[in-house]
C-alpha cells in the first residue's frame, strides 16, 4: 500500500443494526479522493459491496452517487432504506450472521483458503471467515 492511500475501515464497523455498511461508504470516500489503494478498485461495487447493495435493494452507481455527493454513512443508509428493499429487524440480524461468517464452511471456503496461502496466512487458525481475512490483511487482527 502506498503512503498516499489509506485502507477502509473495518468490515465490522456497522451503522443502525447493519454490518459492512460503513465499510462501502468510505471506499467509495477514499476512491473519490484518490486515497483508495489500488488493489481495492477491481473490487468497487462487487463481492461484499455488491451483497449489501442487493441485501438494501440498491443499486451500486446510485448509492455510489450519493455518497460522493456528500451524504454521510447515516443519509446514505436513510436513503437506501426509503429506495430500496423494505427489511424487517430479524433479516438485519440473519445478514449480519451472514455477512460474518462467509468463508467459514461455505461455498466460498475453498477461495478462503487459497487467498489465506496467497497472503501467507495459511497457517493462521484466527482467520477463519472472509472478515477475518480481511482484518489480518489490513492489519487489525
Amino acid at each position: 500500500m502506498s503512503s498516499s492511500t489509506e485502507h477502509p475501515r473495518s468490515p465490522q464497523d456497522e451503522i443502525d443494526g447493519l454490518i459492512y455498511f460503513p465499510r462501502l461508504c468510505h471506499k467509495i470516500r477514499l476512491h473519490a479522493a484518490g486515497k483508495l489503494d489500488p488493489g481495492y478498485h477491481a473490487n468497487l461495487g462487487a463481492g461484499m459491496d455488491l451483497w449489501t447493495c442487493q441485501y438494501l435493494g440498491i443499486d451500486y452507481q446510485e448509492l455510489a452517487s450519493r455518497v460522493r455527493s456528500g451524504a454521510s454513512d447515516s443519509e446514505a443508509l436513510a436513503w437506501a432504506r426509503g429506495n430500496g428493499t423494505a427489511r424487517p429487524a430479524h433479516e438485519s440480524a440473519w445478514w449480519n450472521a451472514y455477512m460474518r461468517t462467509r468463508g467459514f464452511r461455505d461455498d466460498l471456503a475453498g477461495r478462503l483458503a487459497q487467498r489465506k496461502a496467497e497472503s501467507g496466512f495459511q497457517d493462521r487458525a484466527d482467520v477463519q471467515t472472509f472478515m477475518d481475512y480481511i482484518e489480518a490483511d489490513e492489519g487489525r487482527l
